[in-house]
């Protein structure tokens, strides 16, 4: 026979270790906010993490500094990458010069989908944006996201 304590303490645990899991579970999925900084700054956000199968990815490149930043073309440098490093997808722009001024941002939607228009499967990506290599303020930031069935 077990002891009414052990009984209470065993339920108690399952109750609180349920609720710091979804206490957790609420601030991993938190949209991320960019912080403005003096000088030059990039930020790639997305309104979270972890996404479904098939579901629209709102990505927002955001200049988070103080100074106008440049690239060259008008997707602002977006690429969607594999975990190690295949680009599957990058938005067809205009090879021309973009700048980006300072707390502007620019939105992407992305279907998940390749560039040869067949549909990702589940898996970590990385969502990468990048500045002209020749500026003197040469930035490169990514986010990675889980996409789940």
């Amino acid at each position: 026979m077990i002891p009414k304590g052990a009984i209470i303490c065993i339920i108690l645990g399952i109750i609180g270790s349920g609720l710091v899991g979804i206490f957790f579970l609420e601030i991993a999925n938190q949209p991320l906010i960019p912080i403005h900084v003096l000088g030059p700054s990039l930020s790639v956000i997305t309104e979270k993490t972890n996404f479904r199968l098939g579901e629209p990815i709102h990505i927002k490149i955001v200049n988070s500094g103080t100074v106008p930043l440049t690239f060259l073309d008008a997707s602002y440098g977006l690429k969607i990458k594999q975990l190690d490093g295949i680009i599957l997808y990058s938005p067809i722009s205009a090879p021309v010069i973009s700048v980006l001024k300072p707390e502007e941002e620019k939105a992407f939607v992305w279907n998940q989908t390749k560039l040869d228009g067949s549909k990702i499967i589940e898996g970590t990506y990385n969502i990468v944006s990048s500045t002209d290599s020749s500026s003197d303020n040469m930035l490169k930031k990514s986010i990675t996201i889980n996409i789940f069935k």
